[in-house]
């Protein structure tokens, strides 16, 4: 399938960042392990006008490896923020209608507090001695800043992946204080598998010799191990035909091996070149932390889920992709049952989609139907109560 490619037309955006905590005893994060964080900060980014009953809001969250630039360009940038396909003046989250907010997560490394950030209380860079936060954490810091921004209900709250996990935990912390959520491409917790595959990530990055128990700030940091990382990663968001599509057994056009083991294939060339451009921009710690924070999300805990969803008052939509082996539609068929048995109501789409995981992020011209649609048809149902 040939994709479309939509330009942005947000234009030039400029990053902001929440600051909070500066006050450990009045003003701090409490994380759900006991420990206390301060001060901290979040970046942000918004796009659109929020109306002036501030009832238009949606908040986008991100993916492992995303950030708060979600759409349209920081200056000098020659490519746009990582969903501009979805969001922009006619987009799915249309910004002629919707004021959309994106953050980067905490424990990140594009501009919220991690563990490459200073700790005030030594000086120097957290590194290991960051507290390791989850998505409940991840949550809260949101939380306050749509606070911040003054906003007492998100219209919606949606993400795909990682960012769907942090759906679900609004759905489960915060209901009222959203009227609708769109989880996308995700799941109530981590499967063996899928722990094993962040697991192989984090051993490679703790494998390489400049890794150094996670204190290489003022050194090489471990960039091969988090290339390895990378790779594999990279591999469990495509699907086998997208693979064979895009790559099948071609070589590469490179002259002679200078190894044996030198890559040949196209697919290898693409693995080494999307590993190697990682590095120049996450950090291996972060790396770390928050694949250990997805591992560790489990929304029922204990409890059944129907339990933890019963009594809300949200309308959600749940979207999946048929190729997604990372995160199989299974995951999602089990969340739905889980809302339905707990009242709250829900639609569900799989999508029939080659692209893998990363559908969320190139079947925009479905996907946008499917949202622009739900969005609206939420907007209505909260007009009609007010009348």
């Amino acid at each position: 399938m040939q994709l479309q490619k939509k330009i942005s037309n947000l234009g030039i955006v400029e990053p902001r960042i929440f600051s909070f905590g500066n006050n450990r005893d009045t003003d701090s994060l409490m994380l759900e392990n006991g420990e206390v964080l301060f001060p901290v900060e979040i970046a942000y980014e918004t796009y659109g006008t929020l109306n002036q009953d501030r009832s238009n809001a949606i908040l986008i969250t991100h993916a492992f490896s995303g950030d708060a630039h979600a759409a349209g360009y920081h200056t000098g940038d020659s490519k746009p923020g990582w969903w501009d396909n979805m969001i922009g003046p006619g987009k799915a989250f249309d910004t002629e209608k919707y004021f959309i907010i994106c953050s980067n997560v905490l424990g990140g490394c594009m501009g919220s507090t991690g563990p490459a950030s200073i700790n005030p209380a030594t000086g120097k860079r957290y590194g290991l001695t960051f507290p390791q936060m989850t998505i409940g954490d991840m949550v809260n810091a949101q939380a306050r800043l749509i606070e911040y921004l003054g906003i007492e209900k998100l219209l919606s709250v949606a993400g795909g992946s990682m960012g769907g996990m942090q759906v679900l935990q609004w759905m489960a912390a915060y209901p009222n204080r959203i009227h609708s959520a769109i989880p996308i491409a995700t799941t109530s917790r981590h499967s063996p598998q899928q722990i094993a595959f962040n697991e192989v990530g984090r051993q490679a990055i703790m494998a390489d010799p400049s890794w150094d128990n996670g204190d290489y700030y003022e050194h090489e940091p471990p960039a091969r191990g988090l290339s390895v990382a990378r790779m594999v990663g990279h591999i469990t968001y495509m699907s086998d035909i997208s693979m064979g599509d895009k790559f099948g057994r071609r070589r590469n056009k490179t002259g002679n091996a200078e190894t044996k083991f030198t890559p040949v294939f196209e697919v290898e060339g693409y693995l080494k070149y999307r590993g190697d451009s990682f590095v120049h921009r996450f950090d291996p710690n972060s790396y770390l932390y928050i694949t250990k924070a997805m591992d560790l999300f489990d929304l029922a805990g204990e409890k059944m889920l129907p339990e933890i969803l019963r009594g809300i008052e949200v309308k959600v939509l749940v979207l999946s992709y048929k190729s997604d082996w990372l995160y199989p539609t299974y995951q999602s068929q089990e969340l739905v049952r889980a809302c339905k048995i707990a009242g709250v109501e829900t639609t569900y789409v799989e999508v029939d989609s080659t692209y893998g995981h990363d559908a969320f992020l190139l079947e925009t011209d479905r996907q946008s139907v499917l949202i622009s649609h739900f969005l609206a048809t939420v907007t209505s149902d909260l007009l009609e109560e007010d009348e």
